[in-house]
């Protein structure tokens, strides 16, 4: 009916008031990249969860080598640019798809 119509028009067309809940985190979609097939290969292998965990660990085992290695040559100020740089590196060459 008519009065559905313009219920449902107005309920779509509000703006919520507080917009940091309505941001997602994860940021963009993965680029697909060299070693790309290998994670779908490891994905249908071990399973999404199995295979997050995995990737979690190793994340976290890199990203504490950065750690170290930074504090151990004096330039522990270059430890987050040095992260967000493997980011990028293991996004282009598919490791994050």
């Amino acid at each position: 009916s008519f009065a559905t119509a313009q219920r449902i028009t107005t309920i779509s067309s509000q703006v919520p008031t507080n917009t940091r809940s309505m941001t997602m985190m994860g940021g963009k979609k993965a680029k697909f990249g060299i070693f790309s097939p290998a994670v779908y290969g490891a994905k249908l292998a071990l399973g999404e969860p199995k295979l997050n965990k995995l990737r979690g660990k190793a994340i976290s085992l890199h990203s504490q080598v950065i750690g170290e290695f930074t504090q151990w040559s004096g330039s522990y100020h270059l430890r987050t640019k040095l992260i967000k740089l493997a980011k990028t590196n293991g996004d282009v060459l598919g490791f994050l798809v």
